[in-house]
């Protein structure tokens, strides 16, 4: 959790944490990021996410990595990768905003005018069947286009920024703004630039870049590049709505007990019912994934009843002691 996100948060009570167990989400070492920590790498064209997935397990020397987000072996650009268990967290990138940079060529040359207007059609809700070499049904399906811009233009070449729901495709667009133009449309380079919150623009690393790293690290022991490499697995929960809880409460929710009121120390202001939060202990450190049962002020108002359902744990047990108090925590 970040300090921004903590001092949004509505406090419902207090209480303090003990430094020998976890650690602050910010300072963890080296070893642990490797376990709970992100890369966001910068994927070549050519290999598929799957292998690139397995030539970063290689270069880590660890077994257990994943992805969101797949790309198609010919396009480049943002792949966050979850080290360990942060690979149960990258589910929430999923569901969120996906940006594109696509260069493609129409096989007319329309006016500006007429240009912009058939592009104006495309903004907003848009009705799409995957291609035919896709992995999923070629069944119909609603997609929405929150941004569509034309960046540059060399006659019947066009560089365009698709900022998209998730499940877009790209070359479909294409080939369909050509159909409505006359000769048709053909998507040439496609690079992603943004997944949810992470964009291009923070920090991608390359392969070779994260190679020469581990290499530093494993050779002369010095770890600072890596450092600054592999991120706190909490920065892909930070657009969801928190939840601070207690020590005592940590483990119990580790071994899969529902979250009661006693247990809860701050939230998120204005939380409603049915919202998704990340769950986090004092010390900033992502604990699980839940859905609200109660809204801000029900909480405020409680003194006891189960207040969240774990939907995804991503802290390991037994990292904070065993405390099974049925007031702030409930065993299923």
């Amino acid at each position: 959790m970040t300090l921004k996100q903590l001092e949004s948060l509505v406090v419902i009570d207090q209480d303090i944490t003990d430094d020998a167990y976890g650690t602050y989400y910010d300072k963890r070492t080296l070893e642990q990021l490797l376990n709970y920590g992100i890369i966001l790498l910068d994927k070549p064209p050519g290999p598929t996410s799957h292998e690139t997935v397995a030539w970063v397990k290689r270069i880590l020397k660890i077994p257990k990595i994943g992805h969101s987000g797949t790309l198609d072996p010919q396009v480049s650009g943002v792949l966050p990768l979850g080290l360990g268990e942060a690979t149960k967290a990258l589910g929430v990138l999923l569901y969120g905003p996906k940006e594109y940079h696509a260069l493609g060529r129409v096989h007319s040359l329309p006016s500006k005018e007429k240009l912009d207007e058939i592009l104006n059609l495309f903004k907003g809700e848009i009705y799409q069947k995957p291609p035919q070499r896709s992995a999923v049904v070629r069944k119909t399906r609603s997609r929405t286009i929150y941004e569509l811009e034309i960046l540059e233009q060399k006659e019947r070449l066009l560089l365009m920024r698709i900022l998209c729901e998730a499940g877009t495709y790209i070359r479909k667009l294409y080939y369909d703004i050509g159909e409505i133009l006359g000769p048709g449309g053909t998507m040439i380079e496609l690079r992603r630039t943004r997944v949810d919150q992470f964009r291009e623009t923070d920090g991608l690393v390359t392969m070779h870049e994260l190679a020469d790293a581990f290499a530093l690290w494993e050779e002369k022991k010095d770890d600072s590049k890596l450092l600054k490499i592999i991120k706190p697995v909490e920065l892909t929960l930070s657009e969801l709505k928190s939840v601070v809880i207690r020590d005592s409460a940590v483990d119990a929710l580790c071994h899969g007990a529902q979250l009661a009121i006693p247990g809860i120390l701050q939230i998120s202001p204005n939380l409603k019912k049915g919202d998704i939060v990340g769950i986090y202990t004092q010390k900033g450190e992502a604990v699980a994934l839940a859905e609200s049962l109660m809204s801000e002020e029900e909480i405020r108002d409680a003194t006891k009843g189960y207040a969240f359902e774990t939907k995804r744990i991503i802290m390991a047990p037994n990292i904070y002691p065993k405390k099974w108090r049925t007031k702030l925590t409930h065993k299923e």
